[in-house]
């Protein structure tokens, strides 16, 4: 189910080793200054307004002019804000099944598919992250002595998103936007969100160093989520207890534990032994591959779970559209099971056969593929030689950017990544509720699953309309900035500049609340900055899409090309200010 899941921020590299308390340092603070940073040289608005915030300005009477021009543009503003302008109705809507295209791809050319199977062809609910917390959580307290009093934490769906990282010296999971800098109000030391002065404290500037980046840790698919809460938690349950740790030693302990629950088989019993409880049943997908196979495609499997948790997954999935005689095998030409990846795409290690009946590997060499087998382990290289595939014609789809698609980007195939996040689908909505027992549980499910459609949610007028007030203000400031210059100090400058800083962290506060009450959107920061996850899409995969079976609506001779105006993700729309100039 998981391998090696995880990679340090891009200019990272090796731990720096060394130990000390983390719960002294982020009482007493700390700074590491004069680092180099991975921000832009070039100076933006955003970066203006955001260095100049807290100062406190200086403007003299040949100013006033212009503060006065600022500030009459800022009383009209503040009037239209009132009400929604019509001007947003009118604005296209994103599709939240839609295929979202970083290069360009002519599905003509495609003749192979490849797919992961977890969170790719297998959906499940959101008790899976609580299995996994509860097991790895009792392995930390039964095997590595973690106190008894461990046992009383649950998992809490609404805290996590996808795409943060951990620092293994200070111990603080935060969220980074495109270019590697902290968001100001997505830093958390255990639970608890740090001020912006304790950042400040902590890391003497929002913007990573280098030395800094090398002790990140990516959290990035979607088996991420309870280790990030398990993570937090115990980070929390020191600093509650007024004991020195460090921090390494808890994300090492966490990561063992969470990869301790999957291969030794903990979690697919849990999941196998209750399928209706963990797996999503998804008749389209049988129509999407059944369709590949109609038009003459290959297909093959290739995961790092177990053939027997893969079988009872898929058998369970695809029990009630297939007939007696038929198999969910027939589908694929090839099934490859624990294909260690990312290691598979760089090792030279021989592919074996595995023999079901007996649950043994056999000793002899593996030089071509059969549908009626079932294949460990291997090397990209054999894969390649034995099926005489050309990268160009392979597209394969997975859900962790660095396990699943790094390697066969960088091998030329095409890379489909699966961001679940874009879209929550009502039949999977229905399925959960049915599986609440109380208004509590009703309550956390509510707020999970609208942490997730976040193309749904950036569609919403009152989400567009706050955007629209972010930049409009972010303008403002930066006229402001521009003009108070001197030293001639004065009431009115500031008064200005206080509500302007308001207004902005009013709209802020107002989209991340539309999404995670800890973090916000997966996608963007609360200025509309795209995440470091966006640029980890934007890096390995081709196209992205909430599921495989979105390419159904699609022709297979369709050309994806990425569209004229694109920013960064081609999903995100951004409302410009000028909007409200009507």
């Amino acid at each position: 189910m998981t391998s090696s899941r995880r990679l340090l921020l891009p200019l990272g590299a090796s731990l720096t080793r060394g130990r000390f308390s983390s719960y002294h340092q982020i009482r007493n603070g700390f700074g590491l200054r004069g680092l180099a940073t991975i921000t832009s040289t070039e100076p933006t608005l955003a970066n203006l307004a955001e260095k100049c915030a807290g100062a406190i300005p200086e403007c003299s009477s040949a100013d006033d002019d212009d503060i006065s021009k600022i500030r009459h543009e800022f009383e009209l503003a503040k009037q239209r804000f009132i009400n929604i302008p019509e001007a947003l109705s009118s604005m296209p809507k994103m599709n939240p099944q839609g295929i979202y295209v970083n290069k360009n791809l002519r599905l003509y050319n495609i003749q192979v598919y490849g797919f992961d199977y977890d969170y790719t062809l297998a959906h499940y609910s959101s008790d899976l992250q609580s299995l996994i917390y509860d097991l790895a959580k009792q392995h930390m307290v039964n095997e590595f002595r973690y106190p008894e009093s461990c046992m009383k934490f649950k998992y809490d769906p609404t805290f996590p998103i996808r795409g943060l990282y951990y620092d293994k010296q200070k111990g603080c999971l935060m969220k980074l936007d495109f270019f590697g800098s902290i968001e100001p109000d997505g830093c958390y030391f255990g639970r608890r969100k740090l001020s912006r002065k304790e950042l400040e404290n902590m890391y003497g500037t929002r913007h990573m160093g280098r030395e800094q980046a090398r002790v990140l840790v990516g959290l990035m698919d979607f088996f991420c989520f309870s280790e990030a809460c398990l993570i937090a938690d115990m980070v929390q349950y020191f600093v509650d207890a007024k004991l020195e740790f460090d921090a390494s030693y808890i994300y090492n302990d966490v990561n063992r534990a969470i990869q301790h629950v999957h291969r030794s088989g903990l979690v697919h019993r849990g999941i196998l032994a209750d399928p209706t409880r963990y797996l999503l049943k998804n008749g389209q997908l049988l129509r999407f591959l059944r369709s590949l196979k109609d038009k003459g495609k290959k297909l093959f499997l290739m995961t790092n779970s177990p053939y027997h948790f893969v079988d009872g997954g898929m058998r369970y999935l695809m029990e009630e559209s297939f007939g007696l005689r038929d198999s969910w095998r027939d589908l694929f030409d090839v099934v490859i099971a624990k294909a260690n990846k990312p290691e598979f795409y760089t090792s030279e290690h021989p592919f074996r056969c595995y023999d079901e009946g007996r649950d043994t590997l056999a000793f002899t060499k593996v030089d071509s593929f059969h549908p009626d087998k079932i294949y460990y382990h291997g090397c990209l290289k054999s894969f390649l030689q034995i099926t005489k595939w050309r990268g160009p014609e392979v597209i394969y789809f997975g859900d962790h950017l660095f396990s699943d698609l790094r390697g066969p980007s960088k091998a030329g195939w095409r890379t489909v990544a699966i961001i679940h996040e874009l879209e929550v689908s009502w039949p999977y909505v229905i399925i959960a509720f049915s599986l609440l027992y109380s208004l509590n549980n009703l309550n956390i499910e509510l707020s999970l699953l609208l942490d997730q459609r976040e193309i749904q949610i950036q569609n919403e007028d009152s989400y567009r309309f706050e955007q629209a007030k972010f930049n409009i203000i972010q303008e403002l400031l930066g006229k402001f900035h521009a003009t108070v210059s001197n030293n001639q100090r004065s009431g009115t400058c500031q008064s200005l500049l206080d509500e302007l800083n308001m207004e902005r962290q009013k709209a802020r506060e107002a989209m991340k609340q539309m999404f995670n009450r800890s973090f916000g959107a997966t996608f963007v920061t609360d200025t509309g900055q795209e995440s470091a996850f966006s640029y980890h899409i934007h890096q390995y995969a081709d196209v992205y899409t909430s599921k495989p079976e979105n390419f159904m609506f699609y022709k297979p001779e369709a050309w994806l090309h990425v569209p004229y105006d694109i920013k960064i993700m081609p999903h995100h729309v951004k409302v410009a200010s000028s909007l409200f100039k009507t």
